[in-house]
């Protein structure tokens, strides 16, 4: 219970996809303009991350390791493909919002990348667990972005007028280099508030190499 803990909540702060491990920003810099964005964006990519790592973790002894990545990708754009019809059946105004991005979860180097490293290699509960916290921290990093950049870009939030006229908002949130600012500025204060503080300072004395010390003493002497 404590392993499949771990590779839950890994995904959300120790290997966040966007804030740590820097992955999927194509989608996050291009459709974070809105919360409602970048939460169904988040939640699309994590049923296709689930769903592919049940199926490839099922499979990972019968797929050929020749063939192994075309197999996985056949995997994953199985279930883009039943995502996007869902997404055009039941939520065509997020469908046409997101475009192109849904199909492009195929090649999602995160959804990949979870297939080849980890639901590949281990059993299903585990991938399953994997699958959830690395959807989930996606999803998440996905809202706030799209929570910041829609209350300073366009005062509002899931629509609703936060404003009341009273402060006018600043539109270049919405714009490409409003998504690099504020991605830059979250990553930031994300690695900065989980980051730990080091026990000691870095210098020759605790360096472990110890190829500076001699030197220092000469000097000193």
């Amino acid at each position: 219970m404590k392993k499949l803990f771990k590779e839950f909540t890994k995904g959300l702060i120790k290997e966040n996809p966007i804030f740590v491990l820097v992955l999927g920003m194509c989608p996050t810099l291009a459709v974070t303009t809105s919360a409602e964005n970048g939460l169904g964006m988040g939640a699309a990519a994590m049923v296709v991350l689930l769903g592919s790592n049940i199926v490839i973790s099922m499979l990972r002894k019968v797929i050929p390791d020749k063939v192994r990545i075309p197999a996985y990708i056949t995997v994953i754009a199985g279930f883009v493909t039943v995502v996007q019809l869902l997404l055009k059946a039941y939520l065509p105004d997020l469908n046409e919002a997101l475009g192109i991005f849904i199909p492009l979860i195929v090649v999602n180097c995160i959804i990949l990348a979870r297939a080849e490293m980890f639901a590949s290699k281990n059993n299903l509960v585990s991938s399953v667990a994997d699958a959830l916290g690395m959807g989930l921290g996606f999803t998440l990093a996905l809202f706030i972005i799209g929570s910041v950049r829609e209350i300073l870009g366009t005062g509002a939030f899931f629509g609703m007028d936060l404003t009341g006229g009273v402060v006018i908002p600043a539109t270049s949130f919405i714009l490409p280099a409003g998504g690099f600012l504020v991605l830059g500025l979250l990553m930031g204060f994300f690695n900065k508030a989980t980051k730990k503080n080091p026990s000691h300072k870095f210098d020759c004395a605790h360096c472990p190499l110890q190829c500076g010390v001699d030197q220092t003493e000469e000097v000193a002497k």
